[in-house]
């Protein structure tokens, strides 16, 4: 797919809706050395924080992602047009542990550029991320009761920020003003 440079300030996404509806494909890990994973995540957010672009994402220790999400420096954020939804469903059943998730799909990943991890060729937007922060999750921190139901086994998410280094999209991505 043809993607173009969107600066940060320039992004339109509607934040929930690629989260909750579309989807992203978290991937992490080095792509020059065909070491990394890629996981479908619903669970995020992004913004500014210390000045800085970022993305926060989340992963379960049981997560094969977690792995390449420690002993990475950057992630990266992809996402596809409707049409590979159910590669998307794929990659977020199914573990890296067990599969090769890439070949079983047959997505194309691409390296990114200003990051190892790689991208998607096939995605419409890529979000390129450098880790800068990560922390665990504390359930005596939840103030709604409700979150712990989301945690029956008491796995409870490392989240972890990324200053957001370069963005690319399709147009539509991207305000001309």
């Amino acid at each position: 797919m043809v993607r173009v440079d969107i600066p940060f300030d320039r992004l339109v996404l509607p934040v929930v809706h690629a989260f909750d509806v579309q989807w992203f494909l978290l991937a992490a890990g080095d792509f020059g050395k065909r070491d990394f994973n890629c996981m479908t995540i619903s669970w995020g957010s992004l913004g500014v924080m210390w000045n800085k672009p970022f993305a926060m994402v989340v992963v379960r220790p049981s997560r094969y992602t977690r792995g390449y999400m420690e002993k990475s420096d950057s992630f990266t954020l992809s996402a596809f047009p409707e049409e590979h939804r159910a590669k998307l469903d794929y990659c977020g059943s199914r573990s890296g542990r067990d599969e090769d998730k890439v070949k079983a799909t047959g997505l194309t990943p691409v390296a990114s550029r200003l990051v190892v991890s790689p991208g998607f060729e096939e995605a419409e937007l890529v979000v390129e991320c450098r880790k800068m922060y990560f922390d665990d999750y504390e359930p005596s921190h939840f103030l709604d009761p409700s979150i712990e139901s989301n945690y029956p086994q008491k796995d409870y998410h490392r989240m972890y920020f990324g200053e957001i280094v370069a963005i690319s999209g399709i147009p539509s991505y991207r305000t001309t003003e």
